[in-house]
């Protein structure tokens, strides 16, 4: 399961974070998880209770936000919303689609107490 990893990741940025700021706490952190990321989006929430216990970011709101798929078809030439990841183009149905958007994952926001 990937999703623990990317949770000891966002424990690893929202502690440098406090540390940069003072050491304080943590009150909730805004994540941005593309639709076309691959990341369970519940398996990494219970993920992140359990690797921020007993850090600074132990309790904290966990906001996430979706971004959705986008791709460019190379045989029409069009910028196209993608549900999935080798989805056909919803213009011309050519399977010829690269992933220009919602690929990504990351902390948007920490906020501080």
């Amino acid at each position: 399961m990937h999703e623990m990893s990317l949770a000891e990741g966002v424990r690893g940025i929202v502690e440098d974070a406090a540390r940069a700021h003072g050491g304080r706490r943590i009150s909730a952190v805004v994540l941005e998880i593309g639709e076309l990321a691959a990341v369970e989006v519940e398996a990494l929430t219970f993920c992140l209770e359990v690797v921020l216990r007993g850090s600074v970011a132990e309790g904290a709101r966990i906001d996430i936000e979706a971004t959705p798929g986008t791709g460019w078809c190379m045989q029409c030439a069009a910028t196209v919303p993608v549900a999935a990841l080798y989805d056909a183009c919803p213009q011309c149905g050519s399977y010829q689609v690269q992933p220009t958007g919602g690929t990504e994952m990351r902390v948007k926001a920490v906020e501080l107490e």
